[in-house]
Protein backbone atom coordinates (compact mmCIF):
# COMPACT_ATOMS: atom_id res chain seq x y z
CA UNK A 1 0.00 0.00 0.00
CA UNK A 2 2.86 2.26 0.77
CA UNK A 3 4.06 2.18 -2.58
CA UNK A 4 0.69 2.84 -4.18
CA UNK A 5 0.69 5.81 -2.30
CA UNK A 6 3.90 6.90 -3.40
CA UNK A 7 2.93 6.06 -6.67
CA UNK A 8 0.19 8.07 -6.86
CA UNK A 9 1.45 11.21 -4.98
CA UNK A 10 4.05 11.42 -7.64
CA UNK A 11 1.50 10.71 -10.20
CA UNK A 12 -0.04 13.98 -8.93
CA UNK A 13 3.21 15.90 -8.64
CA UNK A 14 3.66 15.08 -12.56
CA UNK A 15 0.23 16.37 -12.94
CA UNK A 16 0.34 19.45 -11.32
CA UNK A 17 3.47 20.15 -12.58
CA UNK A 18 2.23 19.10 -16.40
CA UNK A 19 -0.72 21.77 -15.54
CA UNK A 20 1.76 24.62 -14.97
CA UNK A 21 2.29 26.99 -18.14
CA UNK A 22 6.13 26.36 -18.27
CA UNK A 23 6.67 22.92 -19.48
CA UNK A 24 6.01 22.52 -23.13
CA UNK A 25 8.19 24.80 -25.16
CA UNK A 26 8.07 26.45 -28.75
CA UNK A 27 10.17 28.74 -30.30
CA UNK A 28 9.21 30.84 -32.78
CA UNK A 29 11.28 32.86 -35.40
CA UNK A 30 11.82 36.73 -34.83
CA UNK A 31 12.90 38.72 -37.75
CA UNK A 32 15.51 40.18 -35.34
CA UNK A 33 17.26 37.44 -35.36
CA UNK A 34 17.15 35.63 -32.07
CA UNK A 35 14.08 33.39 -31.26
CA UNK A 36 11.35 34.02 -29.10
CA UNK A 37 11.07 31.20 -26.44
CA UNK A 38 7.58 30.83 -25.26
CA UNK A 39 6.03 27.80 -22.64
CA UNK A 40 2.92 26.17 -22.12
CA UNK A 41 1.26 24.32 -20.13
CA UNK A 42 1.32 20.03 -21.28
CA UNK A 43 -2.43 20.36 -21.59
CA UNK A 44 -2.51 23.23 -24.39
CA UNK A 45 -2.46 22.42 -27.50
CA UNK A 46 -0.91 25.22 -29.14
CA UNK A 47 2.12 22.74 -28.71
CA UNK A 48 0.67 20.12 -30.54
CA UNK A 49 -0.69 22.40 -33.45
CA UNK A 50 3.20 23.50 -33.87
CA UNK A 51 4.17 19.68 -34.03
CA UNK A 52 5.00 19.03 -30.64
CA UNK A 53 3.23 16.39 -30.12
CA UNK A 54 4.77 14.62 -26.83
CA UNK A 55 3.84 17.12 -24.23
CA UNK A 56 -0.26 16.44 -24.96
CA UNK A 57 0.45 12.92 -25.06
CA UNK A 58 2.55 12.51 -21.94
CA UNK A 59 -0.33 14.43 -20.38
CA UNK A 60 -2.98 11.94 -21.28
CA UNK A 61 -1.04 9.34 -20.32
CA UNK A 62 -0.60 10.75 -16.62
CA UNK A 63 -4.10 11.31 -16.58
CA UNK A 64 -4.78 7.59 -17.34
CA UNK A 65 -1.59 6.37 -15.07
CA UNK A 66 -3.61 8.75 -12.37
CA UNK A 67 -6.75 6.56 -12.82
CA UNK A 68 -5.13 3.33 -13.30
CA UNK A 69 -3.56 4.12 -9.73
CA UNK A 70 -6.78 5.23 -7.79
CA UNK A 71 -8.72 1.82 -9.64
CA UNK A 72 -5.57 -0.01 -8.47
CA UNK A 73 -5.86 1.45 -4.59
CA UNK A 74 -9.99 1.08 -4.36
CA UNK A 75 -10.53 -2.47 -5.35
CA UNK A 76 -7.57 -3.73 -4.17
CA UNK A 77 -6.69 -5.48 -7.74
CA UNK A 78 -3.24 -5.74 -8.85
CA UNK A 79 -3.27 -3.55 -12.30
CA UNK A 80 0.55 -3.79 -12.41
CA UNK A 81 1.28 -4.76 -16.18
CA UNK A 82 -0.99 -1.24 -17.41
CA UNK A 83 0.61 0.54 -14.63
CA UNK A 84 3.80 -0.11 -15.63
CA UNK A 85 3.14 -0.17 -19.86
CA UNK A 86 1.64 3.44 -18.98
CA UNK A 87 4.28 5.24 -17.17
CA UNK A 88 7.64 3.66 -19.12
CA UNK A 89 5.55 5.01 -22.32
CA UNK A 90 5.08 8.19 -20.66
CA UNK A 91 8.47 8.46 -19.27
CA UNK A 92 10.15 7.66 -22.84
CA UNK A 93 7.55 10.16 -24.42
CA UNK A 94 8.18 12.68 -21.73
CA UNK A 95 11.95 13.20 -23.17
CA UNK A 96 11.07 13.19 -27.07
CA UNK A 97 11.65 17.07 -27.11
CA UNK A 98 15.03 16.87 -26.42
CA UNK A 99 15.07 15.45 -30.24
CA UNK A 100 14.19 18.48 -31.26
CA UNK A 101 17.38 19.98 -29.20
CA UNK A 102 17.54 21.08 -25.84
CA UNK A 103 15.95 24.62 -26.58
CA UNK A 104 12.56 22.66 -27.01
CA UNK A 105 13.20 21.51 -23.41
CA UNK A 106 12.38 23.25 -19.69
CA UNK A 107 13.24 22.70 -16.14
CA UNK A 108 9.87 21.86 -15.18
CA UNK A 109 9.99 19.37 -18.74
CA UNK A 110 13.23 18.00 -16.55
CA UNK A 111 10.74 17.89 -13.31
CA UNK A 112 8.03 16.18 -15.54
CA UNK A 113 10.59 13.78 -16.77
CA UNK A 114 11.97 12.35 -13.55
CA UNK A 115 8.71 12.18 -11.89
CA UNK A 116 7.50 10.13 -14.62
CA UNK A 117 10.87 8.33 -14.84
CA UNK A 118 10.76 7.48 -10.77
CA UNK A 119 7.09 6.19 -11.51
CA UNK A 120 7.92 3.55 -13.80
CA UNK A 121 10.98 2.60 -11.90
CA UNK A 122 8.56 2.18 -8.10
CA UNK A 123 6.01 0.37 -10.54
CA UNK A 124 8.52 -1.70 -12.00
CA UNK A 125 10.68 -3.06 -8.30
CA UNK A 126 7.02 -3.28 -7.37
CA UNK A 127 6.30 -5.76 -9.50
CA UNK A 128 9.48 -7.58 -9.37
CA UNK A 129 8.70 -7.84 -5.41
CA UNK A 130 5.35 -9.76 -6.05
Amino acid sequence: MKKKLTILFTTLVALVLEILPYGAVLNFANPEGESWRRTFSYFDLTPFGYANFSPFIVALLTCSLLVLTIVSMLTQKTLRKPIIAVSVIAAVLSFAPLLMGIKYYSVVGALISATLAIIAVISFIKSKKQ
